[in-house]
């Protein structure tokens, strides 16, 4: 197997007077599609942002592309080649129009204006937003928010995708066509999500927090009056997995 695209080794993290990962190790390897789920609040939102440096880990080390990174510095070249998706996209967006959202990462790379535009509309379209350049970021609805976001992810071209609730708020049309899309993209991906049915369309494996620490989780389907997807703990452990809150089963497609 080739070397991991990103690596934690031991690391830790905390917040004042609250621990949220203890021990963690984890390789993301190239192709790879990990879902990582857990119960609300166990640290998922925090492990992705902490791969790109956006949280500072307390114990621990931690790889990117070959590299170990400590420091701002060292964490803008993985930056360019990790997208991050945030679990809120007004946490993403911050630009007038969307075109102008779009294309920020793009531009901040270095591309030409033109060579930007020309990504975000592809990104746009790409995600069924084609047309929407010139609306006003503010006014969509929180669909077209978290589908713009993903745009903006999409359109730097990054090596690998870190995708935190991206089916959440879209109806059922836009959440089929945007799991259509990921399906065919090349790209690694890490997905926190909990819709079951993009977990069994795209993911390749599973990783769970339980208690600050990642264990691995198998995935399988039950033949019940309609199959849906169960991620537990490999070890055998029972438990509520995270992966969505109690609701009616989907119909597996």
């Amino acid at each position: 197997m080739s070397d991991p695209l990103l690596k934690l080794d031991g690391v830790e993290l905390a917040y004042p007077g609250h621990p949220v990962l203890q021990g963690v190790d984890l390789e993301i390897h190239a192709g790879e599609r990990i879902a990582l789920v857990g119960a609300n609040g166990a640290g998922k939102s925090s492990l992705l942002h902490l791969l790109v440096g956006l949280l500072p880990i307390r114990a621990g080390r931690l790889f990117a592309f070959g590299t170990e990174r400590r420091g701002e510095a060292a964490f803008r070249e993985v930056r360019a080649r990790v997208g991050l998706l945030f679990q809120d996209p007004d946490d993403q967006l911050f630009c007038p129009t969307v075109l102008e959202d779009v294309a920020f990462g793009p531009l901040n790379l270095g591309r030409s204006v033109p060579d930007a535009r020309t990504l975000a509309e592809d990104a746009l379209d790409r995600v069924g937003l084609a047309g929407f350049g010139a609306r006003i970021t503010h006014r969509l609805s929180g669909g077209e928010k978290r589908l713009v976001a993903l745009a903006s992810v999409l359109a730097m071209q990054p090596e690998v995708l870190l995708l935190d609730e991206p089916t959440n708020c879209l109806d059922e049309t836009k959440e089929r066509l945007l799991t259509e899309h990921l399906a065919g993209l090349d790209q690694t991906m890490v997905l926190v999500s909990h819709d079951r049915r993009l977990i069994e369309r795209l993911a390749t494996r599973a990783v769970m927090i339980r208690d600050g620490r990642l264990v691995a989780a198998v995935m399988h389907s039950h033949p019940h009056t309609h199959a849906h997807l169960h991620i537990h703990p490999a070890d055998g452990t029972q438990g509520h997995d995270g992966a969505t809150p109690p609701h009616p089963d989907h119909h597996r497609e």
